[in-house]
């Protein structure tokens, strides 16, 4: 298999932000990057509590509901003002861990510690790939 590897020309920007009680986080992420013009970027950290949850699960298509009160224990992905692909995983109030594909609808309840690097001199592109079927994410020097 080859890699194709791509170097960023300067040091990262950090983009930090509180979001708080009511706010999607996808949205905001999503909205994030497309006011700061952010071309790649990676989610460095976010730590909060969410009201209720929506996540898609490993098969690609299912979207679970999650309508309990829950920590963020781990948020990471790649986005950019393109396209955010994100990952959550949730600690509920019996400290049972569940996690998936972040979905609009994940709702923050007392606040979300936000830290988004952002990439310069990379971009990201999509790529439709005939093994997986999906349109993947590459990176691309600017």
């Amino acid at each position: 298999m080859e890699h194709r590897i791509i170097s960023g020309n300067g040091p990262m920007v950090c983009h930090c932000i509180r979001l708080k009680r009511g706010e999607d986080l996808m949205e905001s992420i999503k909205a994030v990057c497309r006011e700061k013009e952010i071309k790649a970027g990676v989610v460095l950290s976010g730590v909060g509590c969410i009201l209720r949850g929506r996540i898609r699960d490993a098969s690609g298509v299912n979207i679970r509901e999650i309508t309990e009160h829950c920590e963020i224990v781990s948020l990471n992905g790649t986005v950019s003002a393109q396209r955010c692909h994100i990952h959550i995983a949730l600690s509920k109030e019996d400290l049972s861990t569940i996690g998936g594909h972040l979905c609009p609808g994940c709702i923050v309840n007392t606040t979300c510690e936000l830290v988004i690097g952002e990439l310069p001199g990379i971009s990201y592109g999509v790529e439709q790939d005939e093994e997986t079927g999906y349109d993947e994410l590459i990176f691309q020097k600017v």
